[in-house]
């Protein structure tokens, strides 16, 4: 008689799944607006709000969460060979491969068939628990990696959108929210991030991005946020320290927590 091997995973992610309130998914068609940036800030609004928060990390290739939340080098804690434990960091679950490579300015070289494969167990074999809200930072595009998700997690409750006010990552950032229609995946919102840098010295804020056309005339009435680029919280995320990235930032906070209303 063969050996026959089947795949209970997707019946463990819907399991696990259950236990979780409220799936978020991040997403944009062009790297480099910020969405790991506004799925950190998102998680930290929400948990400051006392919810029970976890974010995923599933960009494979170029993940960035880890070292925001200052978790880089902190080994997982494995159960066993079907059940990990999350990083806890002050109240907040965190999934990133950043901190499971041991080399983060590493290539991955892996093809589509692999990914998935991790992608799956990012979600079948962490132990998220009960959770209010789980904040996903999808990879850029809408290839195999945010389509797999979409469709591994039957129930997301919703879609925050990430773009700048540059014509070129409008353009693309339309594509996602299509992507978004197609599957029937509610949007809260539209980011426009880095609108603005506002000077840290006189505060006076200047346009960082320019249009000739209005941008977002073909969202059909989506809500949009905008999103200054404040470089003391940079500095905060690029050195893992975001956790006090509110401080002294009470209107930055109101904008993340607005994404819901």
């Amino acid at each position: 008689m063969h050996n026959v091997h089947i795949d209970h995973s997707e019946n463990i992610i819907k399991e696990r799944m259950s236990k979780i309130k409220n799936k978020i998914v991040v997403i944009s068609n062009k790297g480099g607006v910020g969405k790991s940036t506004i799925s950190v800030l998102i998680s930290l609004a929400l948990s400051k709000k006392g919810y029970k928060v976890g974010i995923l990390d599933s960009d494979i290739h170029g993940p960035s969460v880890a070292k925001m939340m200052g978790i880089e080098g902190i080994p997982l804690q494995v159960k066993d060979e079907n059940n990990v434990e999350p990083i806890l960091k002050e109240g907040i679950k965190i999934v990133s491969m950043g901190s499971i490579v041991p080399e983060t300015d590493k290539a991955l070289i892996w093809r589509g068939p692999i990914k998935m494969t991790v992608i799956k167990q990012f979600l079948s074999d962490f132990e998220w628990g009960d959770l209010d809200y789980l904040i996903i930072d999808l990879p850029p595009g809408t290839g195999d990696e945010p389509l797999s998700i979409c469709q591994y997690i039957k129930e997301i409750s919703g879609a925050v959108v990430v773009t700048t006010a540059q014509k070129i990552s409008m353009l693309d950032v339309s594509k996602a929210i299509d992507f978004l229609n197609k599957l029937n995946i509610k949007i809260y919102s539209v980011i426009e991030n880095m609108s603005e840098f506002v000077c840290p010295h006189c505060r006076k804020a200047s346009k960082l991005f320019y249009s000739k056309e209005d941008v977002y005339q073909k969202l059909n009435g989506l809500k949009v946020i905008k999103i200054p680029f404040y470089s003391d919280v940079m500095e905060k995320l690029d050195e893992g320290k975001s956790f006090s990235a509110f401080e002294n930032r009470e209107e930055l906070l109101n904008k993340i927590l607005s994404i819901f209303d």
